[in-house]
Formats: structure tokens, C-alpha cells, sequence
């Protein structure tokens, strides 16, 4: 399945895309798409639903963050082999771990705000872990079912906020409008392997990044053990896993993003994205 939310900021309601990428509208059968509604028991429910029997949601809306309710958006640095040597940085021999704040979460064609004292704006694809079921000290094979699907994440970072004001990364990263996710939850049934996506994002039609998941050092499953091994993850929770080369920050020279730019990307199989950068 293909379980998204519709409608204006704020006021969204939750839907499923159906075989023709039409919207359907689950309102009258789930509150939202959030953690109570991604265990394995409630996704099954879903699932069985006819989606030619739910109404059709207005064409043209908008769509919001595919999760509600994230408790914790934690994030993977440093996780593609080829992202690393374009850093000029070693491969971690652990996962690197940082955090955004949820406050940063929009929909996936949202407007990204540059942030005031903005210099060096930079962006990221990533493939989004969302958790179904609550996850603790669990085993790698025991992650796997624990994971509820997979979406598209643009991990907008500020270069300088990360790397040049002190502390840790995540200054540059939590920021308002960092964090579009989606346009849709895709649940683990219908993604074969999310350690072989291909995944691309381009400014103002300028392809900048062009690779695939199969370069992640740390897979997801091992992700989600890892981090439970320090934390608890719960139901609607998210992890973004990193980005391949291509970034901003590792072109030569580097190139950052300005008011008007637009973004584009999109991972194979789980939708793509589009934001405009505008002035905060």
C-alpha cells in the first residue's frame, strides 16, 4: 500500500494512492496515518479494504507529511561510502547519529524557507525508515518487522549552522521546513529491497545527485537494531539513512541554494518531491 495524507497544512486527512495514483480518502476508517495506525494487525486491516470503495479525494490537493505525529526524527550522517569520500571524511565504523526537529517536518512540494543568516543552504535525497512497532534491543532480523514502510525524505541542511557555529550537526539541520517526507508511505511489502533504490535530485533541472541505496553502509534493518540498542523507537517515528555524493557542499566549487531555486527528487518506487526555496 500507499498510504499518504491530503489537504491544507494543518487540516490533513489521510488517504491511500490506489492502482491509477488516485487518491482515496480513509477518513472514515482511520483518524490519520500515524503510529496507532502502522502495526502490522492495523496495516493488514487496511489492506483489505477495497480502495474502489472509498471516496476519491479532490483533484489537484495537496499533500502533507505522509506520518502524523512523529515522535522522534532521528537521522544516519555520513552513510553512503561514496557521500563519505566526497566529505573528505572516513567511512564511521559505527552509525552516525543526529537528530531534526519534528518542527522542521512539511509535506514533500511544501516551500523551503532559507533560513535568516543563511549562507550556505544545501540538500540531501534520502530513503525515510517509519517505524510500526515498538523497537528495543531488538536483533537485526527481529528490525525487519518492526519497520512499517519507507518514504522520501530531503534532508535540508545549512551548511554553516552545521559545521561552522560549534556543537553539534544540529543546528543545520532542524530548522523550519527541513523536512519534507513523502508523498507517501510505502509499507515493506510492496519494497523488495530498500538496500537497491535508485534515487536522483536536481536544481532548476540540473541533475546534482544520481545514485541508489545500494551504496549505504549501515541497511536499514541493521539501522533500527543499532539505534535500539540507545533508545526506544516507536510507532510513527522516522529515520532518514543518508544521502549519496552530490550534495552542495561537495561540488568544486560548492554551490548552495537561493531564494527561488527549486529542488526535485524522488527515490525509485516511493514518489518524488518538488520545493520551492523562498525567503523565511
Amino acid at each position: 500500500m500507499k498510504l499518504l495524507r491530503f489537504g491544507p497544512v494543518g487540516q490533513e486527512k489521510p488517504g491511500l494512492l490506489d492502482a491509477d495514483g488516485r487518491i482515496r480518502d480513509l477518513s472514515g476508517v482511520v483518524a490519520d496515518i500515524n503510529g496507532a495506525t502502522l502495526s502490522d494487525a492495523a496495516l493488514a486491516k487496511l489492506k483489505a479494504i477495497d480502495p474502489a470503495s472509498l471516496p476519491l479525494a479532490p483533484e489537484g490537493v495537496r499533500y502533507g507529511p505522509c506520518v502524523a505525529g512523529v515522535g522522534k526524527f532521528l537521522c544516519i550522517g555520513l552513510n553512503y561510502a561514496d557521500h563519505a569520500a566526497e566529505s573528505n571524511l572516513p567511512i564511521p565504523e559505527e552509525p552516525v547519529l543526529f537528530t531534526k526537529a519534528t518542527s522542521s517536518i512539511i509535506g514533500p512540494n511544501d516551500e523551503v524557507k532559507k533560513p535568516r543568516g543563511s549562507t550556505k543552504l544545501d540538500w540531501e535525497v534520502e530513503l525515510g525508515i517509519v517505524i510500526g512497532q515498538t523497537a528495543s534491543y531488538v536483533s537485526e532480523a527481529e528490525a525487519e518487522g518492526c519497520i512499517a514502510g519507507y518514504c522520501t525524505i530531503n534532508d535540508v541542511s545549512e551548511r554553516a549552522f552545521q559545521l561552522e557555529r560549534g556543537g553539534t550537526w544540529d543546528k543545520g539541520k532542524g530548522c523550519d521546513t527541513f523536512g519534507p517526507i513523502g508523498p507517501w508511505l510505502v509499507t515493506r511489502d510492496e519494497v523488495a529491497d530498500p538496500a537497491n533504490l535508485k534515487m536522483w535530485l536536481s536544481v532548476n533541472g540540473k541533475t546534482y545527485q544520481n545514485g541508489s541505496t545500494a551504496t549505504m553502509i549501515f541497511k536499514p534493518a541493521f539501522i533500527v537494531s543499532y539505534l535500539s540498542q540507545f533508545m526506544s523507537l516507536h510507532p510513527g517515528d522516522v529515520i532518514s539513512t543518508g544521502t549519496p555524493p552530490g550534495v552542495g557542499l561537495g561540488q568544486k566549487p560548492p554551490v548552495y541554494l537561493e531564494v527561488g531555486d527549486v529542488m526535485e527528487l524522488g527515490i525509485e518506487g516511493l514518489g518524488s518531491q518538488k520545493q520551492t526555496v523562498i525567503a523565511a
